[in-house]
């Protein structure tokens, strides 16, 4: 299961909250007085994709730090080393970069830039960073661009109001590629309020397979149809699961999110850890303006069925070829979940010169499920399933690393390709560097949910 309960709030004693209060003010007025950037050098990386190695808690987004918000931030775990990289989106001349740090800044960091993602050259250096805004001439050139922190300045992590890179070229990259038009997600200004929590929509997203009479939803001992009731009123509950059906409310095609909903938040996703069973997306908006969408993404919805098990099989290699047609036609299992990589299936080996190449002895079936020695280390479990355990430790969450060769998940990387924002749940700790389909916000609204074929 992923363990994607909030994160729990780290108090601050009131002398600790005003000393940052006052550092927070001086890097506003630092940032009030810096020098601006040479009118022939634009902005070229607000709003663009950007990945970080962690991040203290679902408020604090990588995302953030590229949003031209100076009200945002980007913050990462309370260690070291960090790192956060900007995808500029084509090829690029680097003339400045401006960090506009949060009072948790770092005192010795690189900017280094990149034509690959993986072959690094460093442009900026520094063992004596004081903090504030600090504007930083460079020279250099592609198309990533990415700041490595090695020492923090304070006890918290690292964080970044902004991250800003400025020069020529770059290109135009999706920000949230394989999202479905809005239209997709129907009439969401005629959503009622919520009386509890947010309201909960179910939409039929089966291309005519099943009418909305014969799409279901249960929580709560609650089971209706959409046609009968296609909203819920969510309440506050802990660790709940809504499934949805298809055909019946007792139907062997069948598949569910997961949440945890707080007085005031919402915290949730979706799940491929156990099986992909059916296409499913949610769409969570706030009182804020705050919106989000994570799941399958809208070609995977707008094809049928049988096309994406054959898409399955085509993709992945011989060894997870089987998940397909396994359970077929009702689930496509997790490798976990299958005999073929548990104990005594013929790929129950599948990992194990791997793992214990990095000083791991756990059988395939662990690994992937993110078991035994496993299940308190996440770090080591995201590197193992993504075939980057064998790198430096600060490339073990570089996306850029992933996939890239055997032995690795593939049923997990499927999952990713073909979701929006290629954001997926498909092994346990696949939440290690933001890279799971998990969703959490303050003063939630609605949450739409797409049922699809």
């Amino acid at each position: 299961m992923p363990t994607n309960a909030p994160p729990r709030p780290r108090r601050r004693g009131p002398g600790a909250r005003l000393a940052i209060l006052t550092a927070a003010l001086a890097v506003a007025a630092a940032g009030l007085a810096a020098p601006l950037a040479n009118a022939a050098d634009p902005l070229i990386s607000q709003g663009k994709p950007v990945t970080a190695s962690s991040v203290e808690n679902a408020g604090t987004p990588a995302s953030a730090a590229v949003d031209g918000n100076t009200g945002t931030r980007w913050s990462s775990q309370f260690s070291d080393p960090q790192w956060i990289r900007i995808d500029l989106g084509g090829p690029a001349t680097v003339s400045r970069v401006v960090l506009r740090w949060e009072a948790a800044y770092a005192t010795a960091y690189q900017i280094r830039v990149s034509d690959n993602g993986s072959t690094w050259s460093t442009v900026y250096q520094t063992t004596t960073g004081t903090g504030g805004t600090q504007t930083l001439d460079v020279t250099g050139s592609g198309r990533y661009v990415r700041l490595d922190t090695t020492a923090r300045a304070t006890p918290y992590g690292v964080s970044l109001w902004e991250f800003e890179v400025y020069g020529t070229g770059g290109g135009t990259v999706p920000t949230n590629p394989g999202a479905p038009p809005d239209s997709f997600w129907g009439d969401t200004a005629s959503i009622p309020a919520a009386r509890n929590v947010l309201t909960v929509k179910v939409l039929n997203r089966t291309n005519g397979q099943y009418p909305d009479s014969q799409v279901y939803w249960s929580f709560g001992g609650q089971t209706h149809s959409i046609a009968e009731q296609p909203y819920l009123d969510m309440p506050a509950n802990s660790a709940g699961r809504m499934y949805f059906y298809l055909g019946s409310p007792n139907s062997q095609y069948a598949d569910f999110i997961e949440f945890t909903v707080g007085p005031d938040v919402f915290n949730g996703n979706t799940t491929r850890v156990d099986a992909f069973a059916l296409k499913l997306a949610m769409r969570l908006h706030a009182h804020d303006g705050y919106d989000v969408q994570v799941g399958e993404d809208y070609a995977t919805f707008q094809e049928d069925r049988s096309a994406t098990f054959a898409k399955f099989q085509a993709e992945v290699p011989t060894e997870f070829k089987g998940l397909a047609t396994v359970n077929a036609p009702y689930r496509i299992p997790a490798p976990g979940s299958a005999p073929d990589f548990r104990e005594g299936g013929r790929y129950a080996n599948y990992f194990t010169a791997y793992a214990q190449s990095v000083g791991v002895n756990e059988p395939t079936s662990n690994i992937t499920g993110c078991a035994g020695s496993l299940a308190g280390n996440p770090d080591m479990c995201a590197a193992l399933n993504r075939h980057t355990a064998h790198l430096p430790r600060t490339q073990w969450q570089d996306p850029a690393q992933y996939y890239l060769a055997a032995p690795a998940n593939y049923y997990a990387k499927f999952w990713h390709d073909h979701a929006i924002n290629r954001l997926a749940y498909g092994f346990p700790y696949d939440d290690v560097a933001a890279q799971s389909s998990f969703v959490s916000h303050g003063d939630p609204q609605w949450l739409v949910v797409a049922v699809g074929w």
